[in-house]
């Protein structure tokens, strides 16, 4: 899991498409990660707050840049697995929220990271026709070999929105199913909600570290 804290956020860090709004409306699921990418990473790389580990600008730039093409609720039911079904509506939103919580986290202790990272993109899985498409990529580090990192993604209207992310050859939402599944047959969905809502709040007052 350390792995994803370290790279999940540089997924979406380096990119070279600008569009019009009208134009984002048909955007390519490729092309809408490389926008967001360099959107990301030329605001990091220019604000000095962010440089300096300042734990509020980073989270407003992740809730802000990121957050909005990420589609939490069906990330939370796949993680959830077969529990899903079994939640209340309330346990659905609060599942929803303590996740959503705990990865914008994950990408603003990534984010905070990002120095000289860059993302090279290879051919897209699946045809931008289709509802599910697999965006690819790989980190390439100053130092090191390159980190596989690719992304799911499904169209949700006219706009496309990620839902799973693959680092190094495993999937973030795969990695957390099996998390869930033991927590939630120890203690329950409720249990579950828990064990996130504290996570967040340790996450929330040690800062981003």
């Amino acid at each position: 899991m350390k792995i994803f804290k370290k790279y999940l956020a540089l997924s979406l860090t380096v990119g070279s498409l600008l569009f019009t709004a009208a134009a984002q409306a048909q955007e390519a699921p490729d092309a809408l990660v490389k926008r967001i990418s360099q959107d990301v990473l030329d605001t990091a790389k220019s604000d000095k707050s962010i440089q300096g580990g300042n734990q509020q600008r980073i989270l407003a730039l992740v809730e802000e840049k990121i957050i909005p093409y990420v589609d939490f609720e069906r990330m939370t039911s796949l993680a959830a697995g077969r529990y899903w079904r079994d939640a209340t509506d309330d346990q659905k939103k609060q599942l929803i929220t303590q996740f959503r919580s705990l990865l914008i986290y994950t990408y603003s202790g990534a984010l905070s990271q990002v120095r000289d990272q860059k993302i090279d993109f290879k051919p897209m899985r699946g045809d931008p026709a289709d509802a599910d498409v697999e965006v690819r990529s790989q980190v390439i580090q100053p130092r090191g070999e390159p980190i596989q990192l690719n992304y799911r993604m499904e169209k949700s209207g006219t706009s496309w929105k990620i839902y799973d992310v693959n680092v190094l050859g495993a999937w973030l939402v795969e990695s957390y199913k099996g998390t869930f599944a033991s927590e939630i047959g120890r203690t329950g969905i409720d249990g579950l909600i828990k064990v996130l809502a504290d996570k967040n709040k340790q996450r929330a007052a040690r800062g981003l570290k």
